[in-house]
Parts: C-alpha cells; sequence; structure tokens
C-alpha cells in the first residue's frame, strides 16, 4: 500500500488524530529547521482532520525533506 505524506503547522500538532496516522505520538514528529512545520503519513484514505491539505508521494516527500527549510546547513 502507498504511503502518503501531509505537511502541517506545527500549531497543528494537538489536532492530530494519532489513531489514524503512522507516527505514534507528537514526540515522533520531524520538524523543520524553523520548528513551525512537521508532516505526518498516512496508508489508506485520507484521515478527516487532514481533508483539503496537500498530499505528497514517498519521492516528492523525500525532495521537500533534503530542501534546506528542512535540513539544517552542515558547519
Amino acid at each position: 500500500m502507498n504511503r502518503n505524506y501531509v505537511i502541517i503547522d506545527a500549531s497543528e500538532v494537538p489536532s492530530v488524530d494519532f489513531n489514524n496516522v503512522l507516527e505514534t505520538s507528537a514526540n515522533t514528529l520531524r520538524y523543520n529547521v524553523a520548528g513551525d512545520k512537521t508532516f505526518v503519513k498516512y496508508e489508506g484514505a485520507m484521515p478527516p482532520f487532514l481533508l483539503g491539505k496537500t498530499t505528497y508521494s514517498h519521492s516528492e516527500i523525500l525532495e521537500i525533506l533534503s530542501g534546506e527549510e528542512w535540513t539544517a546547513p552542515m558547519e
């Protein structure tokens, strides 16, 4: 089954229904460098709390996560 990924604002984390996504809790989420965005993944039908949001494929989310917004520069 294909996994789908949705980027959400950090302020939306309290509304995430962790029974409907593959992450187990707010503590297991990966945030962007600024700490204001995160993402969740799900399989099958989109959970109701994500309706209306953009869905990304695995290859699309990997490209996004490799960008500067999500990966701190190496010094």
